[in-house]
């Protein structure tokens, strides 16, 4: 008499088990390839100017929805939004905190600003009136794919 948890040889799979095993594997590769939402594919780049001038120092803020998602300005005023989702977003722009904004004049080189003071070659705090969801004007739209989305302060 053989025990239960015995080996045995097992039985050979029916074709329906098979079957459903190979939907079951393209099901999951589709669900792998497309990701979920499809936003891994939408990156939003763009250009912060106040008063036509690059600004660095500060950081860009969208809102899609109630999410909050934070990129913060680069040399030259750009900005980077990776795996954005899609949608008309509210765009807020505020100064990096602890580090004043950093202004190229037209034809010079970048100067260190301050958030303070506003004399010659000082950098400035953007306008209020982008810092809150409430106030500020700033939106537009993601769409899939890469694109470029200027921000004009003014």
């Amino acid at each position: 008499m053989q025990n239960a948890l015995s080996c045995r040889t097992p039985r050979p799979a029916s074709r329906t088990y098979g079957l459903r095993c190979l939907g079951l594997s393209l099901l999951g590769s589709l669900v792998f390839l497309t990701g979920c939402g499809g936003s891994a594919t939408n990156t939003v780049s763009g250009k912060v100017t106040l008063n036509d001038q690059a600004v660095n120092g500060m950081v860009v803020f969208v809102y899609p929805d109630s999410k909050e998602i934070m990129a913060p300005t680069g040399i030259g005023g750009t900005y980077t939004i990776p795996n954005a989702p899609t949608g008309q977003v509210k765009v807020l722009v505020k100064a990096k905190p602890g580090a004043g904004p950093l202004v190229k004049p037209k034809g010079g080189a970048e100067m260190p600003g301050s958030m303070e003071g506003g004399g010659a070659g000082e950098g400035v705090p953007p306008p209020a009136k982008y810092a809150t969801v409430a106030t500020s004007d700033l939106t537009y739209e993601v769409k899939a794919g890469k694109q470029d989305h200027n921000i004009p302060l003014k």
